[in-house]
């Protein structure tokens, strides 16, 4: 018969900076491409992330402006998949960690 394994009485719980799943958010950047037209970037901001024409227009200008802007902040699966929606208008998209 196999020896019964006890559990400890107590055990400390990882500080929240080491747990591997804590996910402080990360960033769905799209960069600047010199092949799509501003008025469709806005038109798919709006469409992706229903932003108000003028949050779209100013992402935009961002975009071009300054080469890459921060569209949406969201946990890493949700911004994995705005990040290939993106990519399925053929805008030019990444994640980073906030």
């Amino acid at each position: 018969m196999p020896a019964a394994t006890i559990a400890p009485e107590r055990t400390d719980a990882p500080e929240v900076e080491d747990r591997p799943d804590h996910d402080r958010g990360w960033n769905v950047v799209v960069w600047n491409d010199p092949v799509n037209l501003m008025s469709y970037v806005v038109l798919v901001f709006r469409r992706v992330f229903g932003y108000s024409e003028d949050k779209a227009t100013r992402l935009m200008l961002e975009v071009h402006h300054e080469g890459r802007s921060i569209v949406n902040t969201a946990p890493r699966e949700k911004a994995e998949i705005d990040c290939y929606t993106l990519h399925r208008y053929a805008l030019w998209a990444t994640i980073e960690r906030v």
